[in-house]
């Protein structure tokens, strides 16, 4: 009896193929969450450019303190102003904050920790050394001092946050660096001659890349709860922009009056703070390929 001809193997189909990282992302509930959370704070930023429910600037003393309704969603406050509108603007600078603020600390902190990595000795010493100085000044206490100096405004509250967060990204950057220079294939990139310079660029910024995305989502959130104290205590965001922060600080003399007023800028803040710690601890788990093949 002749042998059957063989049945040609069938492509396997796309749903039964592993996994692709966006359905691995998507099944991650963190940062699911935590991305959709981010991706509402952004929205409500970039649609602040185009279209407000009202005025965040036009007061209208005739109309302060109105409960939520079709003309004003979310009311308005001692001044008139719209509520909802102010919040979206205030997302807007708070993203401003946030953004500039960890740019300056992720440029230069992870610049600071490459080095003190590549180097050694004392130049890690000196650099680890300045780190632990610069921790003894936290952003509000930077923030009153340059303040002090030069008056308050939103560039002094960037100017201090990213401060703060230069030894944050130096330490982790250092850390994470140290154990890729321990790795074997350091050492053959150093056995075909490559500089440690060329080495940091080549293999070990490429490698540390995942840990300090990680960190500058964490960071961001710091930045925003940062930039909200700031603005609270009269230092950041002047008027008359708006700043969840200062409108937590212009609502705290009318909490038995009008208590939605701290209300909506604390769950501002709550949601905005939430959304990217979620969004780093997600991204933690899937870009760390250990944590990826435990689930």
């Amino acid at each position: 009896m002749p042998p059957s001809p063989a049945t040609p193997s069938q492509p396997v189909p796309a749903a039964e193929a592993a996994p692709s990282g966006l359905r691995r992302a998507l099944r991650h509930r963190s940062f699911a969450i935590g991305a959709v959370l981010s991706l509402l704070l952004v929205l409500a930023a970039l649609v602040s450019f185009v279209w407000t429910p009202g005025s965040p600037y036009d007061m209208d003393m005739e109309a302060k303190l109105l409960p939520p309704s079709a003309a004003h969603w979310l009311g308005t406050d001692a001044f008139g102003r719209d509520v909802a509108s102010l919040l979206l603007v205030g997302a807007r600078n708070s993203i401003l904050v946030g953004v500039i603020a960890v740019g300056i600390g992720l440029s230069i902190g992870t610049a600071l920790g490459l080095l003190a990595a590549a180097r050694r000795g004392w130049v890690e010493e000196l650099i680890m050394r300045m780190a632990d100085f610069t921790f003894a000044f936290p952003a509000i206490l930077s923030a009153i001092m340059l303040t002090a100096v030069f008056g308050a405004g939103v560039v002094n509250s960037i100017i201090a946050i990213g401060i703060f967060n230069i030894p944050t990204f130096a330490r982790v950057t250092r850390a994470s660096a140290n154990a890729v220079w321990s790795r074997e294939f350091i050492l053959a990139a150093r056995a075909c001659g490559k500089g440690p310079w060329r080495i940091t660029r080549e293999h070990v910024l490429p490698n540390i890349a995942a840990a300090l995305i990680v960190q500058a989502t964490i960071q961001f959130a710091l930045a925003i709860l940062a930039e909200a104290a700031l603005s609270y205590l009269g230092l950041g965001t002047q008027p008359p922009q708006p700043s969840w922060g200062r409108m937590l600080s212009e609502a705290q003399t009318l909490m038995f009056q009008a208590p939605l007023l701290a209300v909506w800028p604390g769950v501002a803040i709550a949601l905005a703070v939430l959304g990217l710690n979620l969004l780093g601890d997600g991204l933690r788990d899937l870009l760390d390929p250990r944590l990826s093949r435990q689930r």
